[in-house]
């Protein structure tokens, strides 16, 4: 997210959860480290976020009209019992507008900013704690694992609907994530950052056993040419569990989606001109 990219340095080095804090400043350190991997591992991710066409898909955006703003398929969210969202700061927009929708609850996490936010007409159930691969108290922050904070809330059985925005630590929390957990979530709305960490592939090949991908935009305070075939280091993607979604195999590669909008509308956006072509 624009209000947190600098975070993702700090969990580069420390390899544990972080939540959306500050704003970045104008070269954020986690842009500088993308420049080390090789252009090769750059162009085997890229090819693995190639999005593919749903026949059963009604896309809606859900939350913010910019930032905090997520692409979903709006008429496939009615099976979710609840809701999870990762990455807060003091807003939800996404997860109260999932839980007046759904009448179900939304779990939110965030240990770094530990005010619960407004959510009018919703049902919120804030977690002053942050997600990651293990369970650990750092600096007086506590972190665990998604499948521990579902067991704890009595949701292990349940559909859930599920977003994430965490500034790095999605690699290694979405890695420890047991595909008995993975397979419960009929949606994940995702905003990966740190492209340069070779698990990244095993991470994403990992999803898509279980998931379609569907939706990518990239996040315009990102945009950064040396990640190329990449246009930015911190993207969102739409995944929609293959027990949801229903492939169309007659569609090519879908275009621009018309409801993604900049993450910050005083910026330039850079996007992908289309899956596996170069960016502007």
């Amino acid at each position: 997210m624009t209000r947190a990219l600098v975070v993702a340095a700090i969990v580069a080095v420390s390899g544990l959860a972080a939540c959306r804090q500050a704003e970045p400043p104008s070269q954020p350190p986690a842009a500088q480290a993308e420049a080390a991997p090789s252009p090769t591992h750059f162009a085997a991710l890229f090819a693995e976020f190639k999005p593919v066409t749903l026949s059963n898909c009604t896309f809606e955006r859900i939350g913010d009209p910019n930032d905090g703003g997520y692409v979903m398929c709006g008429n496939l969210l009615s099976r979710g019992k609840a809701a999870y969202s990762y990455g807060i700061a003091y807003t939800d927009e996404w997860g109260c507008a999932v839980s007046r929708r759904l009448g179900v609850p939304v779990h939110q996490y965030d240990c770094f900013d530990t005010r619960p936010p407004a959510c009018e007409a919703g049902t919120p159930v804030f977690h002053a704690e942050c997600v990651g691969p293990a369970r650990v108290t750092d600096e007086g922050r506590v972190f665990d694992t998604v499948q521990a904070q579902i067991a704890r809330n009595g949701d292990s059985g349940k559909r859930l609907i599920m977003k994430m925005d965490v500034e790095g630590a999605e690699w290694p929390s979405l890695l420890a994530m047991p595909d008995t957990v993975l397979s419960r979530i009929d949606q994940l709305s995702l905003e990966f950052h740190r492209v340069n960490d070779p698990k990244t592939i095993d991470v994403i090949r990992k999803l898509k056993e279980t998931f379609f991908v569907v939706n990518v935009h990239y996040n315009n305070a990102a945009c950064d040419p040396r990640v190329a075939p990449f246009p930015a280091w911190a993207f969102q993607v739409l995944l929609v569990n293959k027990y949801v979604g229903a492939l169309d195999t007659a569609a090519g590669a879908p275009g621009p989606n018309p409801l993604d909008a900049p993450d910050d509308p005083q910026m330039p956006d850079c996007q992908a001109v289309a899956p596996g072509q170069a960016f502007y």
